[in-house]
């Protein structure tokens, strides 16, 4: 399953992308907001990451005004490795390279088709393993050294 969210900057955005899950025939989660009232993205980005992080959800993704906000958030839970992506490429290579586990996008800076790209490249693209483990470990040492 697949959790998403955002705060009313990401919320157009995201509901586009639930009926583009939807149409790929993937379970999805919404973690809110539900309405363009103002909220705070901090609420947002911890309910997605600590659904991943848990393991009550297999992968995430994440909307905001730029995504900058709901990417730090995200990724000061353990686990997390969240990647805030603008093109395809970087989309494909936060799975491939750093086996991302929520995708970030920016509501205010993406349209509909580009961020529809964006998530459908992240999911078909696959962690290519070998050395980027090696890399992942480190992060994860490093979590382990600054989280108690």
């Amino acid at each position: 399953m697949l959790v998403i969210g955002s705060d009313h900057g990401g919320l157009t955005l995201k509901m586009a992308l639930i009926g583009y899950l939807t149409r790929r025939g993937i379970e999805t989660s919404d973690a809110g907001t539900d309405n363009n009232d103002s909220v705070d993205y901090p609420e947002f980005g911890l309910k997605v990451a600590e659904m991943v992080s848990c393991g009550s959800a297999d992968c995430g993704i994440l909307v905001c005004g730029t995504g900058i906000g709901m990417s730090i958030v995200a990724n000061k839970v353990p686990g997390i490795r969240a990647a805030l992506v603008t093109d395809v490429f970087m989309s494909r290579m936060a799975k491939e390279h750093n086996n991302a586990n929520i995708l970030v996008l920016g509501g205010r800076v993406l349209d509909e088709q580009k961020a529809c790209d964006l998530v459908g490249s992240w999911l078909d693209a696959t962690f290519e393993g070998g050395r980027h483990q090696g890399r992942l470990n480190m992060i994860a040492d490093v979590e382990k050294k600054y989280c108690r």
